[in-house]
């Protein structure tokens, strides 16, 4: 293990376009439950019932969606970030990371210092809202505040319209600047770390295998296999915050000793 971290240190020192990409994993260790792991959240609710059209098309199914956000986004709110987010967000004011492309909804990256031109979202975060009428945007906290206090789906007071959080829901198009955004700079890494994603969720998972086919070196950080690791140069079975903080330190101390840094790439 100390190997690999030193390796992946290396790596990221001598990177000009490092890019890191980040699924569920690193958000269970702030605490916040994978869905899709057995007695997550979809062993409880029933996901076919939380899809874009059933959101838009009726009233009961807006409803549904809220009542769903009632469990979910508590969770999320009080989440900190950890020692991977930190650590990315060290990693860029060196000058050692480019952006951050990430499956994940919960904001934490932004709270951890990372900035948010650094960071793509490709399944969009949950802490913001706006009308899909009039395009309006609104805090997840005001949204979640008036459906607590009125029961009712939440409204666009500008123009009545319907208000939805900017997540990515089942059967909607994913954000298109954003994937394409996610493409180019997966294209032009010259390293990609996967930290705590299964790769199996498309179209995100196509970014490493993008990465990896135009010269990248590909790690995967992960306590699972993926469907890549055959295909990656370096595998670490860990934690992210544990291989991160770890990386972080050795950075510093390669940098430290007369590895000039420069600039990651925009």
């Amino acid at each position: 293990m100390n190997g690999a971290i030193v390796r992946l240190a290396q790596l990221f020192v001598r990177a000009r376009r490092p890019v890191a990409f980040t699924g569920a994993g690193v958000s269970t260790e702030s605490g916040i439950p994978d869905f899709r792991s057995p007695g997550g959240l979809w062993d409880r609710f029933d996901p076919s019932e939380f899809t874009y059209q059933n959101f838009i098309g009726s009233v009961g199914g807006r409803m549904r969606y809220w009542e769903l956000g009632r469990v979910t986004y508590p969770v999320i709110r009080a989440a900190r970030p950890n020692a991977a987010h930190l650590a990315l967000a060290e990693l860029h004011r060196l000058g050692r990371l480019d952006c951050c492309i990430t499956q994940n909804i919960n904001d934490l990256h932004q709270r951890a210092g990372l900035p948010p031109d650094r960071i793509i979202e490709l399944h969009g975060n949950a802490t913001r809202a706006r009308c899909l009428e009039c395009g309006v945007g609104y805090p997840r906290d005001e949204v979640q505040a008036w459906f607590q206090a009125g029961g009712e789906v939440p409204a666009c007071p500008t123009c009545g319209g319907v208000v939805k959080p900017t997540t990515v829901l089942f059967g909607e198009a994913m954000p298109a600047p954003a994937m394409e955004e996610a493409e180019r700079r997966s294209r032009a890494a010259d390293l990609f770390v996967v930290l705590g994603s299964s790769l199996v969720v498309y179209p995100a998972a196509y970014m490493p295998a993008h990465a990896k086919h135009a010269g990248a070196t590909l790690v995967i950080v992960n306590l699972e296999p993926t469907p890549l690791d055959g295909q990656a140069d370096l595998v670490i079975r860990d934690k992210a915050g544990t291989v991160m903080a770890a990386v972080l330190g050795d950075v510093r101390t390669g940098m430290g000793i007369g590895m000039q840094s420069t600039k990651a790439g925009s």
